[in-house]
């Protein structure tokens, strides 16, 4: 996995590259946690994100409950695998998805 940002404003936007596992799903948190500063909108930009455990999903999960405090949460570029992951999990229902 790699992670990507781009802070414009209170906009900051995290391009999260291959796949989020157990093994990477800490270091997704942990950077979007030293990365979100004072942004009161994060868009999650999983165009090349290519798979997504339950580990990733909690993390996708705790990180917009600490958004809504806050501001918004978007996901876009979302690819077909882990759209279908977001489906049958229920995810999909949850989160904010262009």
């Amino acid at each position: 996995m790699d992670i990507k940002c781009n802070r414009e404003g209170d906009t900051l936007t995290v391009n999260v590259i291959g796949r989020v596992d157990t093994s990477t799903a800490p270091d997704f948190e942990k950077f979007i946690n030293e990365n979100i500063g004072d942004a009161t909108n994060l868009v999650l930009d999983l165009n090349e994100m290519s798979y997504t455990s339950s580990a990733g999903l909690r993390v996708l999960l705790k990180t917009q409950k600490m958004m809504n405090q806050r501001g918004s949460m978007k996901l876009v570029g979302v690819q077909d695998t882990v759209m279908e992951i977001l489906e049958i999990t229920g995810f999909s229902d949850i989160l904010t998805i262009e």
